[in-house]
């Protein structure tokens, strides 16, 4: 593979750092005091009242609903942990995994909003390309501890 400035797995490494940035990012942005007193759980409560799936509906009924205040914390440290691990590059495919997976979540719940499905399936995007590329093999922990080769 023939690439211009830096080799492919640079390349992939700037693609994990960048999407390490974009979930750190969305971390950052939430206003974290009215996040861990109910308002994004009961947003996301009204969209998924509102879904089309009654698979999503009834899902959200029995996961989140019953645990706000849990559910909360979960969404907003997964993103700060998805951000810093793939920044760093550590334990990178798990983060990868598990960052597609919320963005999957994240895409279904909000099938009505172009603009979320579009950031939710760039991001998953870029974490199928760095499972494949393998994105943890340059500029990141796990590399320099020889995990994941």
């Amino acid at each position: 593979m023939d690439t211009i400035w830096l080799t492919g797995a640079e390349w992939l490494a700037v693609l994990r750092i960048g999407l390490g940035l974009w979930w750190l990012e969305s971390w950052r942005h939430k206003e974290k005091k009215s996040w861990f007193e109910g308002s994004g759980i009961a947003w996301a409560a009204d969209v998924a009242a509102k879904h089309r799936w009654n698979a999503v509906r009834s899902g959200f009924a029995i996961v989140v609903q019953p645990r706000p205040r849990v559910m909360a914390y979960v969404v907003v440290y997964a993103e700060l942990a998805l951000g810093l691990g793939l920044i760093a590059g550590f334990l990178t495919p798990i983060a990868l995994v598990a960052g597609l997976l919320l963005n999957l979540v994240y895409l279904v719940l909000m099938i009505h909003d172009w603009a979320e499905q579009g950031q939710n399936g760039m991001m998953a995007l870029i974490s199928v390309a760095g499972l494949g590329g393998m994105a943890w093999q340059t500029w990141s922990v796990d590399n320099a501890l020889g995990l994941f080769r």
